[in-house]
């Protein structure tokens, strides 16, 4: 069994923001197997379910997101899972939106989810997908454009990154996370090129 988190925020004023795309992301796998995030334990709401031949339990913590540890810790602890068992879906500002970036462990990179995610697991061996949410334009506030909704300019390209955000889970689930690295790691061309 897997653990897959996706992390953001509670709260329809943050239901389609940059910020929210780990969010955003497990609610369309759960579309995509036909089940509802419903089920509220370990400080977040979830759902078991299989993908691509593996039972998985989908979280979207409900801590808000500087808190995100104390339900991963907490769902892990429950599932009697071990830290290699969990992956997390998360937003990446340094990263151009539509461009997904995979890794097996690694520093929480200035993300404060996932700080917060490897204080309370006191490890950082888990994978995660970062999707990118920097807009191809200059902006001076970035944590307002975070928390902000996204542009409807913007959604068909949020629409594609998601439906390859679940596609790249799919992979790291049957291939392993080093296939799916290979496969999705790539850049984006912007759109003015």
């Amino acid at each position: 069994m897997k653990l897959i988190v996706g992390l953001g925020n509670p709260g329809y004023e943050y239901h389609r923001t940059p910020h929210n795309l780990g969010f955003m992301a497990i609610d369309r796998l759960a579309d995509r197997c036909g089940v509802e995030l419903a089920r509220r334990e370990a400080q977040a709401l979830t759902v078991s379910t299989e993908l691509a031949g593996v039972r998985v339990v989908l979280a979207k913590p409900q801590t808000y997101m500087n808190l995100s540890g104390l339900a991963v810790e907490r769902l892990l602890r429950n599932y009697e899972l071990a830290t290699r068992d969990l992956l997390v879906l998360v937003d990446e500002i340094e990263l151009p939106l539509g461009m997904l970036r995979i890794r097996p462990r690694g520093s929480a990179g200035g993300h404060n989810g996932l700080k917060s995610i490897i204080g309370a697991l006191e490890d950082d061996d888990f994978a995660r997908l970062r999707m990118g949410a920097r807009p191809d334009r200059q902006m001076e506030d970035y944590v307002s454009y975070l928390l902000g909704p996204f542009p409807p300019a913007e959604m068909a390209s949020v629409g594609e990154m998601l439906d390859q955000a679940g596609e790249a889970v799919r992979v790291v689930l049957s291939e392993g996370v080093q296939t799916a690295m290979n496969r999705f790691n790539r850049r984006v061309s912007s759109p003015k090129s």
